[in-house]
């Protein structure tokens, strides 16, 4: 399992344009049927937190590869405030599957 978690900020006049391109990316990945990715995002004003959870290395490869988020990725260069800070989180224990 691959824990991620992004961290930014963006414009005010970047909020509305940055969660149309993430429900993009979102509605992307339903499209494929993959259940080998669980993706979450927090909007607290301008500041947006990504965190992604991967069923394995593989499955990394799943958003980055996706035409949405490619778009996603290239807008977010004009429209960020503060660029994305990544981290890769490691999971101590879970009571139930994120997997079946």
């Amino acid at each position: 399992m691959e824990v991620v978690k992004v961290e930014y900020t963006v414009r005010e006049d970047y909020i509305e344009t940055n969660k149309e391109n993430i429900k993009a990316v979102i509605e992307e990945l339903k499209s494929l049927g993959d259940k080998g990715v669980k993706y979450f995002v927090s909007n607290q004003g301008n500041k947006f937190i990504h965190f992604a959870i991967f069923q394995n290395k593989e499955a990394t490869n799943i958003v980055p590869n996706l035409e949405s988020f490619k778009k996603f990725r290239e807008q977010l260069k004009t429209g960020a405030k503060t660029p994305p800070v990544s981290e890769d989180l490691e999971l101590v224990d879970s009571s139930f599957p994120f997997f079946n």
